[in-house]
């Protein structure tokens, strides 16, 4: 089913545009300005903005980057933000094909890529946000030891997302093919998560180190 747009989400959401930044190609290697010397960790697919909406409360120390292109989803985060009062984060409405015209080399610390479009079909596979395409992408913008922490309910997706890090050169460690086994898990959930779990689907995880 074709996902319907809210309407007057695109207005609403410019509204807000404190929490945006709408031109993110114009402070290319000078995002440590923007984040106020702080590491940076970016979300690739931000969604409603659980997730990243707790990492930065948790982390005041760090700044956070939700990256989002779906307009109405996008305004859920940035609610979820004003409403924390947090000063750490800070939404761009962008398409993630273009992340390399967005940040320069080694000016990230942390990707998060949390459930994305598995695009199961293979002649889609370069769509994933875990193919070699991005992850070349990726590797340029980490800084030295950076990482990429990865999480899916898909099996399949979680392989091929393996063997794509390896082969990428990427140091692939803190595998878990059932992240929740145990009852104590210390991790934040996103929304999509919470769903998996209750349905009983194991949740597979991964972290990525960039080798340069």
């Amino acid at each position: 089913m074709r996902r319907r747009k809210k309407s007057g989400a695109k207005d609403e959401l410019l509204k807000l545009d404190n929490m945006l930044i709408l031109n993110p190609e114009e402070h290319k290697g000078n995002w440590k300005d923007v984040a106020g010397n702080k590491k940076i960790h970016v979300e690739l697919g931000t969604g409603r903005g659980q997730f990243i909406n707790s990492l930065a409360e948790k982390h005041r120390d760090t700044f956070f980057i939700g990256i989002e292109i779906k307009e109405e989803i996008l305004l859920e985060a940035v609610r979820k933000s004003i409403d924390k009062d947090l000063d750490n984060i800070k939404y761009l409405w962008h398409d993630i094909n273009d992340i390399d015209s967005i940040f320069d080399e080694g000016e990230i610390e942390r990707f998060y890529i949390n459930f994305c479009d598995p695009w199961p079909k293979k002649r889609h596979s370069s769509r994933r946000l875990i193919h070699r395409n991005f992850l070349v992408k990726y590797k340029k913008i980490l800084n030295s030891n950076g990482e990429i922490h990865f999480k899916t309910d898909g099996e399949e997706l979680f392989e091929f997302s393996l063997n794509e890090m390896l082969e990428m050169g990427y140091t692939v460690k803190d595998v878990s093919l059932n992240l929740y086994r145990e009852e104590n898990v210390d991790t934040i959930k996103t929304e999509y998560e919470e769903k998996f779990i209750a349905q009983g689907k194991n949740i597979y995880r991964l972290s990525a180190q960039n080798n340069k």
